[in-house]
C-alpha cells in the first residue's frame, strides 16, 4: 500500500532512530554503497523517515552528500504493492526527460544485501506542506503552490509513455476497470468487518464505468505532500511516492487530486468548508480549467464518479493498512487512525455515486 492524502506524514517528514523491525547491516550497505553508487565516500549515518508506513525510506547522511533509500518492507505482503523496483524505472525516465523528481542511481534486486529489494536517490532539499490550507502563507503564494501542482501534474500527462521507454510500463485501455477490480481485491483481501457502503461500491463502480481515455503515466498517489518544493518559490522540485504509478488514464490522477476539495476537514486534511476566496486557493473549477489549458484536454464531466472511485480506492488502501496492523507489518505510528477511516470514506464515496447514478 502507500500514504494516502488523509495521513498527516509524507515519507519525508522527518527522521527517526531506525525501526528495529527495519534495521539494515550498515556495513554490508556502506560496502555495497562505495561499489555501486558512483561518487558515493562514507562512512555512512543511517535514520529513518517517520511517515512512509508503505515503504520503509532510509536517509543516506555521508559527510559530502545525502541520499534516500526505498525498500520493500519485510513480513508477508499483499500482491502486486511495495514495488519499488517499478519506482526506480519510473523516476529514472522521468528524471531523463527534466521531469521534477530525485535523481534515482542504482537498483538492488539482491535480497541478500539488506533483505530485500531496494533502491537509492539523492535526497531533495526543501519544501513539503502537510496542510492543504498552506497555514503561515500569503494568500498569492497559496494561489502560486497551487497552481504549480497543477501545472506539475499536467507535464506528467503530457508525456506520450512510449516516447520515453516507458511503453511497458503498464497495459493499456480498461484503466478503471481493472483498477476498481484491483481495489476490490485488495480490499477483500484485508476485510475485517463488512461495510455496507463497500459492498455496495463495488457492485456498482464496475457496472458504470467511464469511456477510456488517453494512456498516459499515472502517478497514482499525486498530492500536495508528495512533492518537494523549493525553500523561497512555488516552484517543483519533486515528485514523491512512485510506488502506484502505472500507464493509465490520466483522468484518475486528476480526480485524485480534485478530491482534497470535497474531503471535509474532519478526516483531517481536505479542504471542504474552507474559504477558499480568503486563503487564495483556487476553486476546483479554476484548477479544471488550468488543467485543461495546460494538458490541452476537455474538462471532465463525470466528476461525481471520479470521486466516487478515489474515495474508495482511498478506503481499500486505508483497509489494506488496516489488515498490516492486524499481521503487524504496518510501519507508520498513523496506521491504526487510517485504518478507522475504512467507514468514513466509503460513505462519503457512496454519497457521490448515488449522485452519479447509482
Amino acid at each position: 500500500m502507500t500514504d494516502v492524502a488523509l495521513d498527516p506524514q509524507s515519507a519525508f517528514s522527518g527522521t527517526r532512530e531506525v525501526d528495529p523491525r527495519h534495521a539494515l547491516d550498515e556495513a554490508t550497505l556502506d560496502a555495497w554503497l562505495a561499489e555501486n553508487v558512483e561518487g558515493y565516500q562514507g562512512p555512512l549515518t543511517l535514520r529513518q523517515f517517520k511517515g512512509g508506513q508503505s515503504n520503509p525510506t532510509y536517509e543516506l547522511a555521508t559527510p559530502g552528500k545525502t541520499y534516500v533509500l526505498r525498500r520493500k518492507p519485510p513480513g508477508v505482503l499483499l500482491p502486486s504493492a511495495h514495488a519499488v523496483d517499478r519506482e526506480f524505472q519510473v523516476i529514472s525516465a522521468l528524471h531523463a526527460q527534466g521531469f521534477p523528481v530525485a535523481r534515482p542511481h542504482t537498483l538492488c534486486t539482491d535480497d541478500t544485501v539488506i533483505g530485500s529489494m531496494f533502491y537509492v536517490m539523492d535526497k531533495v532539499e526543501g519544501r513539503v506542506f502537510w496542510d492543504l490550507k498552506l497555514p503561515g502563507l500569503e494568500p498569492a503564494e497559496r494561489r502560486a503552490i497551487y497552481e504549480a501542482q497543477t501545472d506539475t501534474l499536467a507535464a506528467l500527462h503530457r508525456f506520450d509513455p512510449g516516447a520515453i521507454g516507458l511503453s511497458d510500463y503498464g497495459k493499456p485501455g480498461n484503466y478503471f476497470a481493472r483498477q476498481v477490480g484491483r481495489w476490490t481485491k485488495q480490499y477483500q483481501a484485508s476485510e475485517i468487518d463488512t461495510i455496507e457502503a463497500m459492498d455496495r461500491l463495488i457492485a456498482f463502480l464496475p457496472e458504470s464505468l467511464p469511456a477510456d481515455g488517453p494512456t498516459r503515466i499515472v502517478h497514482g498517489d499525486f498530492r500536495l505532500d508528495n512533492m518537494i518544493l523549493a525553500p523561497d518559490q512555488a516552484r517543483v522540485r519533486a515528485v514523491l511516492d512512485w510506488e502506484l504509478s502505472t500507464l493509465g488514464d490520466p483522468m484518475a490522477d486528476f480526480s485524485y487530486l480534485l478530491i482534497a476539495w470535497v474531503i471535509p476537514a474532519t478526516l483531517r486534511n481536505g479542504l471542504a468548508g474552507a474559504d477558499l476566496e480568503a486563503l487564495g486557493i483556487p476553486s476546483v473549477e479554476e484548477t479544471v480549467a488550468r488543467y485543461a489549458a495546460r494538458t490541452g484536454t476537455a474538462a471532465p464531466d463525470n466528476l461525481d464518479w471520479l470521486f466516487a472511485y478515489n474515495l474508495f480506492r482511498l478506503a481499500a488502501i486505508c483497509q489494506g493498512i488496516a489488515g498490516r496492523v492486524r499481521d503487524g507489518t504496518a510501519a507508520s505510528s498513523h496506521a491504526r487512525t487510517m485504518a478507522a477511516q475504512v467507514g468514513p470514506l466509503s460513505d462519503a464515496a457512496w454519497s457521490f455515486a448515488k449522485k452519479a447514478g447509482a
